[in-house]
């Protein structure tokens, strides 16, 4: 989220001054609807940021031979089809799958990292990182086409979160 480049926008006062005429003519449910849509855009123009400076230093850690999160290496990460990849400050991790990226939050990978690193036999920390998933994170399975918690591309993605994300004991 630019402020330059909004500043610098030619329609960026034009729509801003349309809108705030439309304001009076609207009533609470269709006030509190454009506030959420904005939100929504706000969230998803920081997110488009964060992916572009993800690529970017995904980009530049293949040139310079750097591994994955936590020490896997790219070759393994590739076979699943998954990469993970963390910022600096650990506070997010971004879950690259084919040509998109999915961003997850530190607390989301740790809690993804637990499901995977839990006790149980495949087929039940299957189930229950499908569970986490679909309760809540759905938008993996349209960026990965999981059907259920048979599907192979599930037990590839808990392998790379196994490999790629690792606990601290505290």
């Amino acid at each position: 989220m630019k402020k330059k480049s909004v500043e610098k926008d030619p329609q960026y006062e034009s729509l801003a001054k349309e809108l705030r005429g439309l304001i009076p003519q609207l009533d609470s449910e269709g006030l509190s609807f454009l506030v959420e849509q904005a939100k929504v855009h706000i969230y998803n123009m920081h997110v488009d940021e964060l992916n572009e400076a993800a690529i970017a230093e995904a980009s530049k850690a293949e040139k310079t031979g750097k591994r994955g999160v936590s020490g896997g290496t790219a070759k393994t990460v590739k076979e699943a089809g998954f990469t993970i990849k963390g910022t600096d400050s650990g506070s997010s991790f971004y879950l690259h799958y084919r040509n998109d990226d999915i961003m997850f939050s530190g607390n989301e990978m740790i809690r993804l990292a637990k499901i995977v690193n839990g006790p149980g036999t495949d087929l039940e920390i299957r189930e229950r990182l499908y569970n986490w998933l679909d309760r809540e994170r759905k938008d993996i399975f349209a960026l990965a086409n999981m059907k259920d918690k048979f599907d192979d591309r599930l037990k590839n993605l808990a392998a790379v979160i196994k490999k790629n994300v690792k606990l601290r004991n505290t």
